[in-house]
Parts: structure tokens; sequence; C-alpha cells
């Protein structure tokens, strides 16, 4: 039978250093615990969840954030339009490192590369420990498998599959298509308990992987259920296992599975929405970030789907400091008018604690919803450990998951519903209490948007998060083709998708998959770090210590590429 306890799950990919998958049973380290009744694997699972935040190293590398100390445009159309910059200091030096594009060399602590991978990996380790545990139990019960092993075992293939699912669109190439993505690295796929110190390992490539978490995903889905858990949505449960799978096909152009995972969740067409949406209504009595924050969080809302709580300090970095979502960043996200609204932040950010800021609104502003929860360990000393409850899976991003299928769908491509699905999206972020309605709805800066209404604002590449056509996302693949009929809608999409997952790091894989590019401009030199649709350094850099141990680089270095440094692809203005 296996074993768990904090020095039994020795596995950092390719170190063979110690680290500990959360406590189980509150057990010190030299005491094991077998794993040996359905009870058990149930409860060794509730510590298999990635505990790094993945977020925070995303929306730096994203264009949500600007260097404020490069000159830039204030927010505000209202305020004077004049070339600004400032003397802030980065929160941390992996924080320069990460906005230049270069490998996050400088920390292995907190949103990091290296918590990031270690947090999924020790994930992995688990889930493959219960597996197994399974397989031992079954096998003592002469073959039979029970409810609750069934449920237990579907539930460590979606955690398996998940956290592979994160790091291969981390720190590998976004997937093309089975052609393209075999000659992309990928990452690690384990499936078995490691046994040895220094375990040798292949990337393979983002294709094996995908076929690897399509494998994991389907035989999760079979047999997930609620019932192993009081408080299912802290766990896989089946309107996550179905967003999970919505998300992942989404990433695979396979839209017709995208429109039938999602329906299983939200029912076809909008008529069911209102109850499974955000509802905007409840944040009348919030007075501070952590009221916001509990609103946002919450298990009893509806929208949440999957949450999981993460070790990070995203909340406290995410303004005020040299990095930060200011100047044009901010304009792209929540500062700008909308097809139907005239308030310069849609007021949804108003509502639900979106501007929060430190000192002067040009800083940065953060978002409520990824407010840090501190555990103290020693409260005369004021020391512990700050934890972040990420929104994994929500209904209302496997809304616009759904619109953007019903776009792209080559076999059965709905415009009219896309539509409906958008309209119904913008209805679910103006769900303001009367109070707020009146207030916001005055004068008619707000008013319910329409077809007509999306057909005029979106076919405008002037404005943000809008594009003439989307020919460029034709270079990740023959297969990603946005049709002509499809380009404005497409637009409001991304407008809404950035704006809805913001600070949340999705943006930075919607940049991956769509091929768009983009910049980043660094000090008072205003030097360009500009990303292509092809560029190496799409993909974040594995952990150092985990390259000196012998895994190959994300960015090899080839005879097409010979990247040396920034310096190769950086543009002075």
């Amino acid at each position: 039978m296996k074993y768990f306890n904090h020095i039994a799950l020795t596995f950092i990919l390719l170190l063979g250093l110690a680290s500990c998958t959360d406590s189980y049973l509150d057990k010190q380290p030299d005491e094991r615990v077998e794993i040996d009744t359905e009870d058990k694997v149930v409860m060794l699972l509730t510590s298999a969840y990635p505990s790094g935040n993945w977020g925070e190293i995303a929306e730096l590398s994203s264009d949500n954030m600007i260097d404020n100390n490069a000159p830039h445009y204030p927010h505000n159309p209202d305020a004077k339009q004049v070339l600004v910059h400032y003397n802030l200091s980065s929160a941390e030096r992996i924080d320069d490192e990460i906005f230049r594009f270069d490998p996050g060399k400088s920390s292995t602590s907190t949103d990091s590369p290296t918590l990031i991978w270690e947090g999924c990996y020790n994930g992995i380790a688990t889930a493959n420990l219960a597996l197994e545990s399974i397989d031992k139990l079954v096998d003592e019960a002469g073959g039979v498998m029970s409810a609750k092993l069934k449920a237990a075992r579907a539930e460590a293939l979606l955690i398996r599959a998940y956290c592979h699912f994160i790091l291969v669109n981390m720190f590998s190439q976004a997937y093309k298509n089975d052609e393209a993505s075999a000659e992309d690295i990928g990452v690690p796929y384990i499936t078995k308990s490691e046994d040895t110190v220094m375990p040798s390992y292949d990337r393979g490539t983002v294709t094996d992987d995908y076929n690897n978490i399509e494998a994991d995903l389907e035989a999760g889905l079979a047999d997930i259920t609620d019932d192993n858990y009081t408080l299912p949505k802290w766990h896989f449960n089946v309107n996550a296992a179905h967003a999970f799978a919505a998300r992942f096909y989404l990433y695979k152009r396979d839209y017709d599975k995208v429109i039938e995972h999602a329906n299983a969740v939200l029912g076809e067409g909008t008529s069911l929405l209102s109850s499974k949406l955000m509802d905007y209504s409840g944040f009348d009595d919030c007075t501070n970030s952590s009221d916001y924050a509990t609103a946002w969080q919450s298990a009893s809302i509806n929208n949440n789907l999957l949450l999981i709580p993460t070790y990070s300090i995203q909340w406290r970095k995410s303004a005020g400091y040299r990095y930060s979502c200011a100047g044009d960043a901010l304009v792209g996200t929540i500062y700008h008018t909308t097809a139907n609204s005239n308030w310069y932040a849609f007021p949804t950010a108003y509502v639900a604690g979106f501007t929060f800021y430190v000192s002067d609104t040009d800083y940065g502003f953060t978002c409520a919803k990824i407010c840090e929860t501190f555990e103290y360990t020693d409260k005369v000393s004021g020391v512990g450990y700050a934890h972040l409850v990420r929104r994994e899976f929500t209904a209302t991003e496997l809304l616009l998951d759904r619109a953007e299928a019903k776009l792209l769908s080559k076999t059965h491509q709905d415009i009219d519903g896309a539509i409906e699905d958008l309209i119904a999206y913008d209805d679910s972020r103006c769900s303001f209490s009367d109070a707020n309605t009146a207030i916001y709805t005055a004068n008619s800066a707000l008013v319910p948007l329409t077809k007509d209404r999306i057909d005029s604002y979106y076919s405008k590449s002037t404005n943000t998060n809008c594009y003439a056509n989307w020919d460029f996302t034709q270079n990740m693949s023959s297969d990603f083709v946005v049709p002509e009929n499809a380009v404005t809608y497409m637009n409001c999409l991304n407008d809404f998708r950035r704006f809805e997952t913001w600070q949340e790091g999705w943006r930075f894989f919607d940049l991956k998959r769509f091929g768009i590019e983009y910049s980043h401009f660094v000090g008072l030199e205003n030097t360009e770090y500009r990303l292509t649709w092809d560029d190496p350094r799409r993909a974040i850099e594995i952990p150092q210590e985990v390259i000196a141990a012998g895994l190959q680089s994300s960015r090899p270095l080839t005879e097409d590429n010979m990247i040396l440094s920034n310096e190769a692809r950086c543009y002075d203005n």
C-alpha cells in the first residue's frame, strides 16, 4: 500500500528536493499515513490542487500591465494629456525580469515560476498517489470499485489533467494544431508516482500534452459527481469539470465540444442564465476590500464553479509599484467607454471593487476579486502566509467561451446565438441594485446592449480591443481563422473577455492562442520589447534550477531563432 507524508512526496521535477503537499491529518514529518481506506483517498485529494498562483506572472507577461516609469499618457481623458513618468520601485526584482520577457531567475518564492511549477507537479504527484491507492483498494476488493472511489478517481484524473493544462499553457507555446504543435516543446506528462531521487524526464511536445490531457479529462468527466464533499466548489465538481472541458476544447479549437460542455452547465440558449451568472446587486454593503473579496469568492454564488486557494501576494503588488495596470493598459481593460456606456470606466468597475489604488490613480488600479486573506502562524510577530482564492472557473467566463465557439465553429457557426450570449453577458454585468441602476443609467449614460450597438461600435478598429480583421490569427495555424462575418463580434468578445478576466491571468493565454502581437515599453528611454506571434518568449521559461538539473529550456536556441538576449528583439524609439 502507498504511504503519504511530508517526505513521501519528494517531487519537484528533476530536483530531488523535499517538497511538502500541505498537511494531511496534521501529521509530523516523521509520521506516515497509510492510504488504505476510501475516506483517506478522498481526504488526500483535498491537498492535490495546485498551490501556486499563476495569475501574477501571466498578468505581467500580458498587455494588462505597463511600466509606470516609462513615459505614458494618463488614463483619464479629462486629465491633461501629456507624457508622464514616475520613479517607482519594483515590488521584486523578478518583476523586472518577467516584464522584459526574460527568465524569472531572481526568486523562487511566492508568485514565481518555481512556485507555479512546484505547485502543479505536487498536485500531479498527489493525484497519482491517489490513483495508485485506488487501484490497490480495488484489487483488494476483488476488482469492485465503489461509487466513492469511482468519484475520487475521476477527481484525481481531472486534477492531473488541469495541472498539466496550466503547465503547458504557461511554459510552452500555444496549441496550434496536432501537426504544428508536434514541433513545440511541451512539459513532462507524469502519470505515476516517482520513487527515485533523480528521475529523467522528456518534455515531449505540446501535441503529446494535449492528447494526454484530453484522455484524462474525458475519463474524469465520465464519473465525476458532487457526492464526495459537502463543499463541492472547492473540488472538481460536475459543473467545474464541464467548464474545464469547454476551456480545453476552446484552446484545441474543437468548437462543437465547447458548446456541448457549456450547455451542460448553462443550458441551451439564454433562458437559464439569470440564475447562473454573476449578480452585481450584492456589493452594496461592501465597505472595504475584504468585504468585496468575500462577495467575489463566495462558494454560495452560483457563478463560481471552482475555487482554488493559493499562496500569493499578487494583491499587494498589483498597484502602487513600478508595474501595474495604468495608462494604456488601464484604458484597454476597464477605463474606456463602450457600445452602450458613456462612463469612462464601465459602471461594474465602480460597483464591484475594481478601482482600488495606492496613493494615486495613475500608479494603477487593482481589483478586490484578487484580494488576499492572511493566515497568521504567529500573531504576535505578525508573520504568516498570504493566500489568494482563485475563481478558476465561473459561469460568466464559460458563457464567453461558448460565444467564441459559436462564432468560430466551421460546422455550426451561430452568429445570432453568439450575439445573444454577448448581450446576456452585458446584461449580467449590469445587474445592479435599484439604487445603482438609477445612478448609472441617468441621462442614458448606460443603456441596454443591442446588436445594432455592437455592430456600430465594434466594427471600428480605432476602438479599444478592436481589429479591422483577425488575419494575424492565421500565423498560429491554418485551422484558426476568424471568418469575415465574425470579426465585429470577435472584437466585442475580445473586449468583454479582457474586462471579465482582468488580473486573473487568462489574458496572457488569449494573447498566445490568438497570435496577437504586443509590446512592453521599459524605462525613461521607452525601450520597446516586442513579442511577435512566433516569439519563443511567449513561453514562460521553466525554473532555472530545473534547467540546471537537466530539463530542456522552454526557449531553445535554433538556427532560425538565435535569440541570445532581449537586445535581439527590442527596439529603441
